[in-house]
């Protein structure tokens, strides 16, 4: 198997020959992400570190993008699976297309096959439309006062938390795979017939997605009325609140402090404090 000697992207150590693989690498699963293919350049510039950030939420599962991949580390792990072997999206929904049993079974093939078509999203557009509104505000008036917003998550597919829900329940209980209802939006199998086969194939699920516990099936994120993002700014920051007023904010200089949060609840943006990126419609 190709490998890398040393970090490539965001940060990284970037030597030509490993931002040469990568570039490689990720272009065999572009039709996976949704991009057009990187010119294989051997440098690591912004569009491929943004491919880097697109491939880590989308198809490795990571809600905080760091947009770099480290010699054996979990990004990298992730894209060498899916390079050797990648899967196309097909035109037409798998709920539509004849599909045998087999090719329906729980496991790493299925994972490979179809997890692309239930991906995360980072983008404000695909957020509640009354929430959107409220963080697109809440974000204009922070970048018009100067300060860095980098947005790493909004909306979390339903159906992949559907499915990184069931994948641990199934591995700790195969018996319960008989018992799950059938998902209209997920063509996939969870019983295999066989109990140590069944097992097996979710907890290759589980490490295809790299969860240790059932995710949830309702949050803030599933229903489009959460944001993660990051906010910094230099010196002091001037922003006009929801209501107008201007407001002057001094350190500490990120999401953390309370000034900065007030604000963003005045255009209904809540922080959630135990989370550092996270902010809802309620705080949530």
């Amino acid at each position: 198997m190709t490998a890398i000697a040393k970090s490539v992207g965001q940060g990284g150590d970037n030597d030509p020959a490993d931002v040469r693989t990568v570039q490689t690498m990720l272009n065999a699963i572009s039709e996976l992400l949704g991009i057009a293919p990187l010119p294989v350049t051997g440098v690591s510039d912004v569009a491929t570190v943004a491919a880097i950030r697109q491939f880590q939420f989308r198809l490795a599962n990571i809600l905080k993008p760091d947009g770099r991949i480290d010699a054996g580390g979990r990004s990298w792990k992730k894209l060498a699976v899916l390079a050797a072997a990648p899967a196309t999206v097909p035109a037409t929904p798998a709920r539509l297309r004849p599909v045998a049993d087999a090719d329906r079974l729980s496991g790493a093939i299925w994972f490979t096959a179809n997890q692309a078509r239930y991906p995360n999203s980072n983008s404000l557009d695909d957020l509640d439309p009354d929430f959107r509104v409220k963080a697109q505000a809440f974000i204009a008036a922070l970048k018009a006062a100067g300060a860095s917003v980098q947005v790493s998550a909004t909306r979390r597919n339903r159906t992949r938390a559907w499915l990184m829900h069931f994948c641990c329940l199934v591995a700790k209980n195969p018996g319960s795979a008989a018992t799950i209802a059938r998902n209209p939006d997920c063509d996939i199998i969870w019983d295999h017939k066989d109990a140590a086969a069944t097992r097996r194939g979710a907890q290759e699920m589980m490490q295809c997605f790299d969860i240790a516990f059932p995710a949830a099936l309702k949050s803030r994120h599933i229903d489009g009325k959460a944001v993660d993002m990051t906010i910094v700014w230099q010196g002091m920051l001037t922003i006009r609140d929801g209501r107008g007023r201007t407001i002057t904010i001094d350190a500490p200089r990120d999401g953390s402090n309370p000034k900065l949060q007030a604000v963003g609840a005045s255009y209904g943006v809540v922080k959630l404090a135990s989370d550092p990126p996270h902010w809802s419609s309620d705080g949530h």
